[in-house]
């Protein structure tokens, strides 16, 4: 499984940094992942929903490791593309 295209619509928020649209082989999307702050640094969350008893569930997620860091590099590497083009024109927010 290939990821053919990343979209990403950055926001100005505390931890919050960006909403991620993720296509895989032209046809199929996952979108509602997140570019969040850490304590760490980046990373990005699986989209999820809220349960009945008030915590959060993946309602989307990588089945192994190794394809949730694939995921995450490619995100990141795009998300920092982005970024670091806004700052050459002096847009940074």
């Amino acid at each position: 499984m290939q990821i053919t295209d990343i979209s990403i619509s950055l926001r100005d928020e505390d931890k919050l940094k960006a909403f991620v649209n993720v296509t895989f082989d032209y046809c199929f999307v996952v979108r509602g992942m997140k570019v969040i702050e850490g304590t760490s640094g980046l990373f990005v969350s699986m989209p999820s929903r809220k349960a009945n008893d008030g915590t959060y569930r993946d309602v989307a997620h990588p089945i192994n490791s190794e394809f949730r860091q694939e995921i995450e590099k490619q995100i990141l590497a795009k998300y920092n593309e982005i970024v670091a083009g806004q700052s050459d024109q002096g847009n940074v927010h």
